[in-house]
């Protein structure tokens, strides 16, 4: 059972504010060849946009059944299909080298640990085709929000979800947990990640960074960025 499971009952109000980084990525989709795969496909957020405006065949890689049943449910409203596997992203394998790899919304923050994170870098690296791309995007974490934010009880809109974070600087690590709605209360974790972290990833699957922005306007990564918008390439 994967911790999102509690989560798929709302988890498309809970992400609903999470809109500018559709477009990125169809983008992305737009200039690689099929499949595209998505990690951590989630509910088909982004995936069924991809598969609508681009028409490309999407491989959407998750650890909930849950979740995946809500990106089938998604898709048929759409009019597309997904072609959705149930796995861990530490462990997913593919059948063909593939041009782009993508981990929209932070989901990479979910691996605890350096070896977690490194393990999926080098399965990405593992499938691309040369000059094959990663794409994917997390916070910048800034003690300013945290402080603002810690214990906070915060509500979404009028949706009557709320969450509330739980900052623990010792292990890099924010508890989220949630409630209203149609589920229970329920909990998850993410771990932080800082630039050079993400550039020691990189290096370490032998990937290249092609391109580092600070949104997905491709803003530049400076003092004030607020997200990592980052493209990795496999080297030719």
């Amino acid at each position: 059972m994967s911790e999102y499971d509690a989560w798929a009952a709302d988890y498309d109000d809970w992400s609903a504010h999470m809109t500018e980084d559709v477009a990125w990525y169809v983008e992305l989709a737009r200039t690689a060849a099929e499949p595209v795969v998505e990690l951590a496909v989630g509910s088909g957020r982004v995936a069924v946009p991809i598969a609508a405006e681009t028409g490309k065949r999407v491989i959407g890689i998750d650890a909930s059944a849950v979740m995946l049943e809500a990106a089938t449910a998604r898709a048929a409203r759409a009019g597309v299909e997904l072609d959705l596997r149930r796995s861990d992203i530490r462990d997913f394998a593919l059948e063909e080298p593939v041009e782009l790899v993508i981990c929209p919304f932070r989901s990479l923050l979910h691996l605890p640990t350096w070896a977690d994170k490194r393990r999926v870098f080098e399965r990405v690296a593992a499938v691309l085709r040369p000059d094959g791309r990663f794409a994917w995007n997390a916070f910048v974490y800034s003690p300013f929000i945290a402080a603002e934010n810690h214990d906070r009880r915060l509500q979404h809109g009028e949706s009557g979800l709320w969450e509330m974070s739980h900052h623990v600087p010792a292990d890099n690590r924010i508890d989220v947990t949630a409630g209203g709605g149609h589920g229970s209360e329920r909990s998850l974790s993410l771990w932080w990640v800082t630039r050079s972290e993400w550039e020691g990833l990189i290096d370490v699957a032998g990937l290249e960074v092609e391109a580092l922005y600070g949104g997905f306007a491709r803003e530049p990564f400076d003092e004030a960025a607020g997200e990592f918008v980052w493209i990795a390439r496999k080297p030719a």
